[in-house]
């Protein structure tokens, strides 16, 4: 007979959207076990992080100043050899009024172990090396989870399990959906890690460099000032080559990569520890027929994938980590029924997945220009913004709108100030007075525009708050809480005086 215990909650999988989702319905109050199958640190893919989630949710769940703390590379953008101009084209976060101006390039060993170690501080208990076997079901609802601990079988009932155990996932069929794999991104991914390789020129050396080639794209991602993760994203036509010799199928495409060739010349490939490895990943697209199930929803991976060429993946599973813990805390709060919480859940996640999914679409076609792909993303997310800014609040992961991960007030007052100071007093009157040396105008427009960031964003990730919503994002939908922690319903519409 298996040990039981009772929690309202377990979350199976430590990673970003397991920590979140945990973290922040713990913070309520909540009994939440975690179930994580590896031991951490462990290798993750996935380096690339996008602002709003690294900033918004990092301050939710109380990690701003460790993550910041952390080294992590500074990442204020993204350069790209893609589309129809033969030279590359960068562009900044810092481009959109409301938007963070920079996120991180981070080793996800690292960064990973920050979120799980800060869930057990928040009150979550953790398991590590626990493997989740099956559901517990009473009727149609899911009630519990069997899982193996320390050679022992146990039993966790729980008032609802959080399936977070990503693409591997062995439960998400428990959510009574099938995973619809896309017809188009149907891609594999060959990479591995080298030093010494060459960094983009300044501001923009933190920044993810992709590049479209004839076989494919590659991701060139500076994550320390001599390690970069190099990887190459080709059809599912190229498998046998792969499987024949990750290594050398690596090495053929960097030949093949003129620009990513010349980046590692003189580089080296690391062939020791966690990142000595040539590994290989299916990357191919899918979208679970279901997110939930009464007792049981899928969050990150286990629900849906797209295609990394914008690094969405750590942010689609902390944003779905959110979105599932105001649908809990509200249940469990007894505040909202589960339907219509949970269906706010599903309908939020589907619509931004399928942002992504709709501008990736136009974006893979490489004969276009770059003011196309900024007007396609514009179309995309329905967006008021002018193409570019668009684009950039897009592929920063802002364009749900969600109000942990922006806060307009604050930084278009930045910009504004910033603007102002540099048209009456010319481009280095920001800089701090010890800094004023005259250099050249270039390097000086980078100091004053990088020293203003770096004030600004330090006092305001530590110490933002998501505000509540006025209006649902979703017709007819639920509005997050002040908190950001719970849905409500929204306040209804003032009555036209007279």
């Amino acid at each position: 007979m298996a040990a039981s215990e009772d929690f309202d909650v377990v979350v199976v999988g430590g990673g970003p959207s397991g920590s979140t989702v945990s973290t922040l319905v713990a913070k309520q109050g909540h009994r939440v076990l975690l179930l994580e199958k590896e031991t951490f640190p462990r290798y993750q893919i996935g380096e690339s992080l996008l602002p709003g989630t690294v900033h918004g949710l990092a301050s939710l769940l109380g990690v701003a100043e460790e993550i910041r703390a952390a080294g992590f590379v500074r990442k204020r953008g993204g350069v790209f050899r893609w589309g129809s101009s033969p030279e590359p084209w960068s562009f900044s976060f810092d481009e959109t009024p409301d938007m963070f101006p920079y996120a991180y390039q981070v080793e996800r060993a690292k960064f990973d172990t920050i979120l799980l170690d800060n869930a057990a501080r928040s009150g979550v208990t953790v398991r590590q090396r626990a493997t989740a076997s099956e559901v517990v079901r009473e009727g149609e609802r899911v009630v519990g989870l069997r899982y193996r601990h320390e050679g022992r079988e146990r039993e966790a009932r729980a008032r609802y399990v959080v399936d977070a155990s990503g693409n591997g996932s062995r439960l998400h069929r428990q959510a009574g959906g099938e995973r619809v794999y896309s017809q188009f991104f149907r891609n594999l991914a060959v990479f591995g890690y080298f030093e010494g390789g060459k960094r983009l020129p300044e501001p923009n050396s933190g920044s993810i460099f992709c590049v479209a080639f004839e076989d494919g794209w590659f991701w060139y991602i500076p994550l320390s000032e001599t390690l970069t993760s190099v990887g190459a994203v080709v059809h599912r036509s190229k498998a046998a080559e792969i499987q024949a010799s990750p290594v050398q199928a690596l090495a053929t495409f960097v030949d093949r990569c003129p620009l990513i060739k010349d980046y590692l010349q003189g580089a080296e490939r690391v062939t020791e520890g966690i990142y000595g490895t040539v590994r290989v990943r299916k990357d191919y697209s899918y979208c679970g027929t279901r997110f939930w199930a009464p007792g049981i929803v899928l969050t990150g991976d286990a629900a849906c994938f797209i295609d990394p060429v914008f690094s969405s993946g750590v942010h689609l599973a902390t944003y779905s980590g959110l979105l599932a813990a105001r649908s809990i805390n509200s249940c469990l709060g007894g505040g909202l029924d589960e339907n219509r919480s949970f269906g706010e859940f599903e309908a939020r996640y589907r619509r931004e997945y399928g942002v992504f999914y709709e501008f990736l679409m136009a974006f893979y076609d490489v004969g276009q220009t770059k003011e196309s792909y900024f007007w396609q993303a514009r179309r995309a997310a329905s967006c008021e913004l002018n193409e570019l800014q668009s684009f950039v609040r897009l592929v920063g992961g802002s364009s749900s709108g969600e109000t942990s991960f922006m806060d307009p007030t604050a930084v278009g007052e930045r910009v504004r100030s910033i603007a102002t100071a540099w048209r009456e007093e010319g481009e280095y009157s920001t800089r701090p007075p010890r800094q004023r040396q005259r250099t050249t105008p270039t390097e000086d427009h980078i100091l004053n525009r990088m020293w203003e960031q770096e004030r600004v964003i330090e006092g305001f990730a530590s110490t933002a708050a998501t505000r509540a919503e006025t209006a649902p994002l979703i017709p007819g939908g639920l509005v997050a809480t002040a908190d950001g922690l719970h849905w409500a319903e929204p306040a209804p519409a003032a009555t036209p005086a007279g």
